[in-house]
């Protein structure tokens, strides 16, 4: 592993969190990123046809690269707010469960609109609906999913009053089907996806996928207009590598690739048995459908992760989700033969300090 600048490189045992650089792009990835930067082209022409080519490949009508999954929820929730004008109105309201609120509600609150809290109330949402907000924002995951109705009932009850419903699923990859179920299968207006989480794109990168008027008002917000979105700006290079994993991404056999991440769980447990309290975490800590390992600690939690960090090789484990003396082990963002550096480091670790106790 090389060492830029002297910052050491990470095994990722931890998730696709943007502190660690989301995820590694497959070569496809790569080769269209090189690619791309070694031309000009029409900006907005090309930022067509790749929506035009995600919609197709997604199910859905449109779709709409963006920088990032948090800059999908503002340029959302914006298209939302504006109609043929592109003045933001300054009483402009967007729904959230009370339970969903998260450090992301800034993304809609940059709008302008401000944030209406709801409970688990299907008369809430009515309610709410009835006021005729700009939108509900409805966070997927597990880890969202107490004290918030599920999105089939609010996608019927916005419905009823015409409001659209955008779905948050920026990690929500695997599964792939996220993709479209929620806007096609379900009926919700929006879907936000990060590209650099679980479809290994560009971390810089996010898509919206859903309706067509939807994703032509997000056009007006943005680069190359300056309103908004100028600052948002995607280039080339996020365009043609998000497509090129999104394409990568489905071509995948996503069946093989989750009993992959259960098998490297099953060997971190059978490896820790004996030195450690260990047992199996599902769903993954945003609520994807495969497992992490749980390690239940009898020494410094900090302590532990500072020693994997600190070692060689630098090694990144997750406490998202998970009690305080705990640690989390996921097997999503390794290489080959990463996950046996993980057991052998923990083991070494571990036992040692338990052999250090007794003696």
């Amino acid at each position: 592993m090389t060492a830029p600048l002297g910052v050491r490189p990470v095994i990722n045992a931890n998730a696709t969190v943007t502190v660690l650089g989301g995820s590694l792009m497959p070569a496809p990835v790569l080769k269209a990123m090189n690619d791309a930067a070694a031309q000009f082209v029409d900006l907005p022409e090309l930022n067509d046809r790749v929506g035009e080519r995600l919609a197709e490949l997604t199910h859905n009508e449109a779709a709409y690269v963006t920088s990032g999954a948090a800059a999908a929820i503002s340029l959302t929730v914006a298209a939302c707010i504006t109609t043929e004008s592109q003045a933001f109105p300054t009483d402009a309201e967007v729904v959230m469960f009370a339970s969903q609120r998260n450090g992301y509600d800034y993304s809609a609150r940059l709008t302008g609109a401000r944030i209406v809290e709801i409970g688990p109330s299907y008369d809430e949402l009515r309610t709410a609906l009835a006021r005729k907000p700009a939108c509900v924002l409805w966070f997927a995951g597990a880890h969202y999913a107490a004290g918030a109705l599920p999105v089939e009932e609010v996608v019927r009850g916005a419905r009823e009053f015409g409001v659209p419903v955008i779905v948050d699923a920026a990690a929500q990859i695997p599964p792939v089907a996220s993709l479209w179920r929620f806007t096609r299968d379900i009926g919700a207006d929006a879907v936000l996806v990060s590209g650099g989480k679980g479809l290994r794109g560009p971390q810089a990168s996010g898509l919206v996928l859903g309706k067509r008027w939807l994703v032509d008002r997000i056009r007006a917000h943005t680069s190359p207009k300056q309103e908004l979105g100028r600052g948002m700006k995607v280039g080339k290079e996020e365009l043609m590598g998000l497509l090129a994993a999104v394409e990568w991404t489905l071509a995948q056999d996503e069946d093989e690739l989750l009993a992959t991440y259960e098998r490297i769980v099953d060997n971190w447990i059978v490896g820790l048995d004996g030195i450690v309290t260990v047992e199996r975490g599902y769903p993954s800590e945003a609520g994807q459908p495969h497992s992490r390992a749980v390690l239940r600690l009898t020494r410094d939690r900090d302590e532990v992760i500072k020693a994997l960090w600190d070692g060689d090789p630098r090694i990144a484990v997750g406490t998202f989700g998970v009690p305080d003396d705990a640690i989390a082990l996921n097997p999503q963002t390794l290489q080959p033969g990463e996950d046996k550096v993980v057991l052998d480091a923990l083991t070494a670790l571990l036992s040692s300090r338990d052999g250090e106790q007794a003696g």
